[in-house]
């Protein structure tokens, strides 16, 4: 079934899920918006893909900055079809307590601030258009726990109550979900698992699977807490 093309954002664009998801959703005929914090990934970026998508260094944790992008953004092609929320970071392997405090502040500031900065200044005017999925990335981590990933959990574990929040509060016809992709073989992973994140697929493997799975939510699902391939 063929399924018209939609204008998709994606934040953290230049590693991992976002940069696997870029190149299936452009494979499939959509247009993607991204971001992320590498100037060289970035420039690299918009070589490839040319005209008709955009990507833009932006850190997401300074809201100045997501504001201006966005204003920037939504006067160019107005407002998303879907809004993906993917950037984040994890802490290193450490016991909370050995948590850097600098380290634990990064984490809170991408996973859970990011996401909502973004939220913030581009929510608006998919609401004011009355339609428009909004999928925040969680993680099974979001859900369940495991020593020396504290900070981690928690802003996942945030990520999962933001979200459902946010699905009560927008009007019908639109969704907001939290999102686990599943177990990927990512450098996130690979800090945490080492060797053994191989024994899992490849983002761009993954990608195949997610895009139609994203393209599938609607206002059905708003406030579920989904896996990519649960149904």
């Amino acid at each position: 079934m063929h399924v018209p093309s939609k204008l998709i954002l994606i934040t953290g664009v230049t590693r991992g899920l976002g940069r696997a998801l870029t190149a299936e959703f452009l494979a499939q005929g959509h247009r993607v918006i991204g971001c992320g914090r590498s100037q060289a990934a970035i420039a690299e970026l918009n070589q490839t893909y040319g005209p008709g998508s955009r990507f833009d260094v932006v850190d997401v944790a300074d809201d100045a900055v997501v504001a201006v992008w966005a204003k920037s953004i939504l006067a160019e092609v107005g407002p998303p079809d879907m809004l993906l929320n993917s950037a984040g970071m994890i802490n290193r392997n450490a016991s909370l307590w050995q948590v850097p405090v600098a380290e634990f502040d990064q984490v809170i500031d991408i996973n859970i601030k990011g996401v909502a900065n973004v939220i913030r200044h581009f929510l608006p005017a998919m609401i004011a258009r009355r339609s428009g999925v909004i999928v925040n990335f969680s993680s099974g981590w979001g859900r369940g726990t495991d020593p020396n990933v504290a900070p981690y959990c928690a802003s996942k574990w945030a990520i999962e109550g933001l979200t459902k929040a946010l699905a009560q509060e927008l009007p019908a016809g639109m969704a907001a979900v939290p999102l686990s992709p599943g177990i990927i073989d990512t450098a996130m992973l690979r800090s945490c698992f080492g060797a053994d994140a191989g024994l899992y697929p490849l983002p761009e493997e993954w990608a195949k699977t997610a895009v139609p799975y994203l393209l599938a939510l609607g206002p059905e699902d708003n406030g579920q807490s989904l896996t990519v391939g649960d149904r």
